[in-house]
C-alpha cells in the first residue's frame, strides 16, 4: 500500500466509532466513520472482541450506523438479502480481491474456498483465498459465512462455527423454504 493510502487508513481507523447491535446471534460491534461501516465483529466470538457488557458503550449514531443497523434487522426479519449501506475494510488489493468475491455469492447459496480460488483466478491460491477469507472485518455483510470446505463441511469462521451454521440455516429458510441445513 502507498505511504500516503497508509496515512490515510490510520486517520480512518482512528477516527473510527463503536456501537452495538443485539442481533439473535448475539452482540455485533459495529465500527463506523462518518462515510461508512468499517467493521461488523461478532463481540465475544473466537476472532471478535472480547468485551463485558457493560464496556460496550456506544459512540456512534450516525445515519450510516442507522442505515447499518435497520438493514441489519431486515436481513435477520428475513427481509434482506443484500446491503447496500456505504461500507469500506482496509486489505490488501488481494483481500480486497476475495471480498469482492465473496459479494458475488448469492443468498442461500454457499461455495467451497477451492471455489473461490478459481473464481478469484488462482486454483493454487487456496490457502491465500482462506487466510483473506478470514480477515473479512464485515461479517453477515461480506458473507463469508458463505464458504464451506470442499466436502461440504463447516471449517474456518472467526464468528464461530455455531453461528456459521445458523447464518447458512437462515439464508436457507428464507431463500429455499429449508427450516435446517441439518447437523454438521
Amino acid at each position: 500500500m502507498p505511504a500516503c493510502a497508509e496515512s490515510i487508513m490510520q486517520m480512518i481507523t482512528a477516527a473510527l466509532f463503536e456501537t452495538y447491535y443485539p442481533s439473535p446471534v448475539g452482540t455485533l460491534q459495529i465500527k463506523s466513520s462518518a462515510a461508512a461501516i468499517h467493521a461488523i465483529l461478532f463481540v465475544n466470538a473466537w476472532k471478535g472482541p472480547k468485551l463485558n457488557e457493560d464496556e460496550m458503550t456506544d459512540n456512534a449514531g450516525s445515519a450510516v450506523v442507522k442505515l447499518c443497523t435497520t438493514q441489519l434487522d431486515a436481513y435477520f426479519e428475513g427481509k434482506r438479502r443484500t446491503f447496500d449501506f456505504p461500507f469500506a475494510q482496509d486489505g490488501t488489493a488481494f483481500q480486497q480481491k476475495i471480498w469482492n468475491a465473496l459479494l458475488d455469492i448469492p443468498f442461500g447459496k454457499t461455495i467451497s474456498y477451492l471455489e473461490l480460488s478459481k473464481r478469484t483466478g488462482d486454483v493454487k491460491a487456496i490457502r491465500a483465498v482462506g487466510t483473506a477469507n478470514g480477515k473479512n472485518q464485515l461479517s453477515i455483510v461480506v458473507p463469508c459465512h458463505r464458504v464451506i470446505g470442499s466436502n461440504g463441511s463447516l471449517v474456518g469462521y472467526g464468528g464461530d462455527l455455531w453461528r456459521k451454521k445458523w447464518l447458512l440455516d437462515h439464508e436457507a429458510k428464507y431463500a429455499h423454504g429449508v427450516q435446517e441445513l441439518g447437523d454438521w
